[in-house]
């Protein structure tokens, strides 16, 4: 079920520049028989609307020396601080993730690390000293197979 007034001609073209966000709207429109004006008028009404949100780029960490992924399981003291934990948690640069969860822990948070000594320093120094925080977990990932959006179908 479709939220928003597309048709299939943008959902097409939503999953070309899912594949790759650089592509021309020449390029585009060639795949999906319109102008690059009436590509670029559509791009824009679904930015105006919210349905894209912006464009980025794929970075290789592990070439950067950002080796260590992580997961965090935070338990709070009381469920209606999230909000300030939460505004506190985005202050961290190497959380690359936030999510309000159901379950075990009240937040679960994605971060990105250069070592297991820079990980200990993240942990020790910054998260552990937001206020809130009753507790974590952290799980640290050895490999990650797949990372992609939802499919546009």
């Amino acid at each position: 079920m479709i939220k928003e007034n597309i048709d299939e001609i943008d959902l097409k073209i939503l999953r070309i520049l899912i594949e790759d966000a650089k592509v021309s709207y020449g390029d585009i429109g060639e795949k999906v028989f319109l102008s690059p004006g009436a590509v670029h008028t559509r791009v824009k009404k679904m930015e105006y609307t919210g349905i894209i949100t912006g464009s980025s780029i794929s970075v290789d960490t592990k070439k950067l020396g950002w080796d260590i992924a992580a997961f965090l399981g935070i338990y709070l003291e009381k469920s209606e601080q999230y909000d300030d934990v939460a505004a506190q948690l985005k202050m961290i640069p190497e959380i690359v993730s936030i999510n309000y969860t159901t379950g075990n822990y009240s937040i679960f948070v994605k971060l990105m690390c250069r070592d297991t000594a820079h990980l200990r320093s993240v942990l020790h120094d910054k998260i552990q000293k937001v206020q809130g925080i009753q507790r974590t977990e952290t799980f640290i990932s050895l490999e990650e197979s797949l990372s992609r959006t939802a499919p546009i179908i």
